[in-house]
């Protein structure tokens, strides 16, 4: 098969879809790679590391679409790059389909087969591509969250976990799960006054077990998750519905009752985010304010770090990869029920029910048989 690797052109995106070690197996099991010209450049990995494992590169992106029957990316498809997609081609990668009514549209039209990482299950039913990113990204959300609560940033003028005889910031995380557990461990180690808020009592216990003394637990409904909002300096939203828009849990009236200059940092932005004034920003221009509190909702904060998202993200996306490559995506699907969970459309079918519930459109399962 032949697979193309292009380079991401999201903004601020510097990570690579695949690794030369993944080329030097493709190509060692009889697969072409074509690679573009500095595909790896962002995360510190010249052409020349490429070419000594035998990919093919090729000067521009149109080329890489054109030739390829397999497409490796990082981040969903960029206008520019819908008219290269072609009928019956694979494209595995992060769709976020529900945060996106248009490119839901003009991917369904192309016809591709959409290959979704964040909906790849594995044997627990777990999401084994989403991980790495998502533990990647809670990290970063104490790390920009303690950035953007300085004074020059426009935040409070708060130092996350005090001095002596001043109080720590207070940091809400909504949502317990890998972005939530990361948050609150990066954030105990500031040694902030951290509550995590979740919906599940077996998450919360866990969580309660193997957090420090510093971080706290409460169940996550209306009531607890206003007077969080009143007393947080930090609030990190990390609630996820697998292929789903992710659920507004904080109103553009509760802005009201925060502290001036608290922060928002909205991680689940890719599905829609979970604070009804979140919208799409970028790491060149990452912040808004509204009603006085700071919003951070950089859609790929873990592209920021590109060299070790793109290392951790390719120790788990290459089995799939290879396994693609090799049997194609009916043949891989069909003895691999997590690989065909993945798969977010074929043909002009939207096959996640999720995506097809957010847009009120006609779903068809699929198992791993021709559509």
């Amino acid at each position: 098969m032949i697979v193309g690797l292009p380079k991401e052109i999201k903004s601020d995106e510097y990570r690579v879809a695949m690794l030369p070690s993944g080329v030097e197996e493709l190509t060692g099991a009889g697969h072409t790679v074509l690679v573009e010209r500095g595909a790896g450049a962002g995360s510190g990995i010249p052409d020349e590391d490429y070419i000594r494992c035998g990919a093919t590169i090729v000067a521009t992106h149109e080329e890489v679409f054109a030739g390829a029957e397999l497409i490796v990316k990082v981040k969903e498809p960029m206008r520019s790059e819908w008219p290269l997609l072609r009928a019956g081609q694979v494209v595995f990668t992060y769709f976020h389909f529900a945060a996106d009514e248009e490119l839901t549209k003009n991917v369904l039209e192309s016809k591709i087969s959409a290959v979704a990482y964040e909906t790849l299950q594995g044997r627990n039913k777990d999401l084994p591509l989403l991980t790495p990113m998502s533990e990647v990204a809670g990290r970063m959300s104490i790390q920009q969250g303690a950035k953007f609560l300085e004074r020059p940033q426009e935040g409070r003028g708060i130092l996350l976990g005090g001095v002596p005889g001043v109080e720590p910031a207070h940091i809400a995380i909504i949502g317990g799960g890998v972005v939530g557990k990361n948050a609150a461990k990066i954030a105990a180690g500031f040694q902030a006054d951290v509550v995590i808020l979740d919906v599940s009592i077996d998450r919360l216990r866990y969580l309660d077990d193997i957090m420090p003394a510093n971080v706290n637990t409460l169940f996550s409904d209306r009531h607890n998750i206003r007077e969080q909002l009143r007393k947080a300096d930090l609030i990190i939203g990390g609630v996820l519905i697998p292929g789903a828009r992710a659920p507004r849990l904080v109103t553009a009236d509760d802005l009201k009752i925060m502290k001036p200059g608290a922060v928002i940092i909205d991680v689940c932005i890719d599905q829609g985010g979970c604070t009804e004034t979140s919208r799409p920003t970028t790491h060149s221009d990452p912040t808004y304010i509204i009603d006085g509190i700071v919003h951070y909702c950089v859609t790929n904060m873990p592209g920021a770090v590109g060299r070790t998202s793109t290392y951790a993200l390719c120790n788990v996306t290459f089995p799939y990869v290879m396994k693609l490559a090799s049997k194609g995506l009916h043949e891989a699907c069909s003895n691999d029920s997590g690989l065909a969970a993945a798969v977010n459309m074929v043909n002009g079918r939207v096959t996640n029910q999720a995506v097809a519930e957010t847009f009120g459109l006609p779903y068809v399962p699929y198992t791993g048989s021709p559509l």
